[in-house]
């Protein structure tokens, strides 16, 4: 790339923004050279989205200046407009316009000649795969196209600079790689790229980084330079009981007794050197300072309680594991409550764990769900096509698939929303056909964009939604202060839901959808866009519910998410292509294929089952 040939083409100086007593960006500076990607990164009210509105003349700086691509963000605003491409997180697309209808809109607002247009825009259209699409209406796009024809609008007028805003939240990981392959594309003609995201691996991807809390900037620096920021070392302990690892080692007990087992003295205490334990799929990272005395402690304790375990080593930290570090110690706030506050929360609202109804004696013992040929068809379209799977009580079911493979249409079908085409379906004892409404008052669902109302306050969205599951007087009183210590909402149950974080709103949403006690839960999308830090600790309420007896059905897009499930079953147009425990999906699906065997994440494994259903389909055709 050219860092070292070119002038810095983003300039951020001393950069702050007040709304009111609220510093949203703090003296924030950064450059950002031609031809290089820059990642911000953070958690959610960090300043992201603040800061890239300063530099694109949209909000002015309280204090601090900015300039793009030479130009004085605050007095040269026109000018920064005329070598800018900003992409927000909202899409800037008009539904009822074709792809074409789209693009020639903005082409007009870039004042774009016609002349050589037509070339530019098939240009475009070509690299990002778009081009049969040209004549289908924006609103009938998936997810991941609407993104990438959102980016081919911005790109119409060949800008200097390009900002994006979390530009590929809750799109599959198939269409983030496509996303992806156009950026690298920019770098070739100079651009600058500016992104922020809320995916960690998209970060690594990045030139440079600059990771940013309470509207000030932390770290900045490559990959390289950013790990060595890490507090202590990872010990990985790799294991199909990895969530039952974790907990052992987080016990305070456990420790004690091996320690006094071992005949330690207090200094040498295991504990001492040890700073925390995090769960990544059937993977264990145990962070210390001494990496000799943690492995040998790990290793007998897992002996002593006869769990065994594939691989114990020390790893490089990724992303994650770094941004924990840094920021994981300033954010031990209610957001992020503790194993033990989530479980005592939990006891009373879920003491009845056998709260499974017998409405159907279809359904076997030991299933919350039951799909046998489920087909839904939308005229000629066939959405879902005959899929058979079953869930077990207890289970977290994960549930991936690209945007438009038909995940959506499947969960609207067993949460009887929209009745199926063919096939049978039983959830929590009840048919999808005929007892719609009974399943209904038996579930619970939380969509991804959390179904909150943002102009009620954190009470009054609580006493909503337990009106409408029947929740009165005594009862409704304490499932409200029970969800509100479940959320960490306790000081705000009168502020307005809109003012609050992304990590507080995910989990007043659960809160909502639980408040009836339902035996099933549906999780849609629940952290798309949230930090790494909220979804750890969202994750770990989910393995209590789980282990209270509730079902989690989940979907996401975040393939470390997926390595959290108990299985896991991959759909693609329409078909069930996968089904399996993460291991098994990681293992023997991808034997053949080496590249999987010396990567054997999930993310490869999603990507490479879909190439190859692809090619299979191709040669069938």
């Amino acid at each position: 790339m050219s860092m070292e040939k070119a002038e810095p083409t983003i300039i951020a100086s001393s950069l702050s923004r007040r709304f009111g007593d609220i510093v949203a960006v703090d003296n924030l500076s950064f450059q950002v050279n031609a031809g290089e990607i820059f990642g911000l990164v953070g958690p959610d009210g960090a300043g992201k989205s603040t800061t890239l509105r300063m530099l694109a003349s949209i909000m002015e700086p309280t204090s601090g200046s900015g300039s793009i691509a030479g130009y004085d963000v605050i007095t040269e605003a026109e000018h920064v407009k005329d070598h800018l491409a900003y992409m927000s997180q909202k899409f800037g697309l008009y539904p009822d316009l074709t792809v074409m209808e789209n693009i020639n809109f903005y082409a007009d607002l870039y004042g774009v000649a016609q002349k050589g247009r037509a070339s530019k825009v098939d240009e475009l259209l070509n690299f990002s795969q778009m081009l049969p699409f040209k004549q289908r209406r924006a609103g009938n796009l998936s997810g991941g196209m609407k993104q990438k024809l959102q980016l081919v609008c911005a790109l119409i007028h060949t800008p200097r600079v390009l900002l994006l805003d979390e530009p590929t939240n809750g799109v599959d990981p198939v269409s983030r790689r496509d996303f992806w392959k156009i950026l690298y594309q920019l770098l070739k003609e100079n651009v600058s790229i500016l992104v922020t995201t809320a995916y960690l691996d998209e970060a690594e991807r990045c030139d440079r980084i600059g990771l940013i809390d309470h509207g000030k900037m932390v770290a900045v620096g490559t990959m390289s330079e950013i790990r060595l920021l890490m507090k202590g070392k990872i010990l990985s302990i790799r294991s199909s009981r990895a969530r039952e690892i974790k907990r052992l080692l987080q016990s305070s007990d456990n420790i004690a007794k091996l320690n006094e087992r071992e005949n330690m003295s207090s200094e040498n205490n295991l504990g001492t050197d040890w700073q925390n334990v995090n769960l990544f799929g059937d993977r264990v990272h145990v962070v210390s300072d001494n990496i000799e005395k943690t492995e040998y402690y790990c290793r007998l304790m897992l002996e002593k309680f006869k769990i065994e375990y594939k691989e114990m080593n020390e790893i490089i930290p990724n992303l994650e594991d770094v941004f924990v570090s840094i920021l994981g110690s300033e954010r031990k706030d209610k957001v992020t409550s503790s194993d033990s506050t989530i479980s005592a929360n939990l006891d009373p609202i879920f003491a009845d764990k056998s709260k499974i109804s017998d409405g159907s004696s279809a359904v076997k013992a030991n299933n919350a769900v039951t799909v046998k040929n489920l087909t839904r068809r939308f005229g000629d379209f066939t959405a879902v096509n005959s899929i058979s799977f079953e869930v077990q009580k207890g289970e977290i079911f994960g549930f991936l698939g690209p945007n438009g493979a038909g995940k959506s249409t499947t969960i609207r079908m067993l949460c009887g929303l929209l009745e199926p085409s063919d096939g049978e379906g039983i959830v929590s004892g009840f048919d999808v056909k005929t007892q719609a409404e009974e399943i209904k008052q038996n579930i619970g669902y939380m969509s991804q964009k959390f179904s909150l109302y943002e102009d009620l306050t954190v009470e009054e969205n609580i006493n909503f939604y337990g009106g409408i599951y029947g929740l009165k007087g005594g009862i409704l009183e304490l499932r409200k202060d029970w969800a509100v210590e479940m959320a960490g909402l306790k000081d705000h149950r009168k502020s307005l839901t809109q003012i609050l974080s992304g990590g507080w709103k995910q989990r007043l949403a659960l809160a909502c959808a639980i408040l009836h006690e339902p035996p099933i839960i549906f999780l849609d999308e629940p952290t798309s866009g949230v930090d790494p830090i909220s979804r750890r600790g969202f994750w770990d309420l989910i393995y209590e519910m789980a282990e209270s007896g509730i079902t989690i059905f989940v979907t996401t897009h975040y393939m470390d998410e997926a390595e959290y499930c108990d299985r896991l079953a991959l759909i693609y147009g329409g078909n069930m292509i996968a089904i399996g425990t993460p291991i098994e999906l990681k293992t023997k699906l991808m034997q053949n294929n080496p590249k999987q065997e010396r990567t054997p994440n999930m993310e490869e494994v999603f990507v490479a089952l879909i190439e190859e259903v692809d090619q299979k389909n191709k040669a069938q055709l």
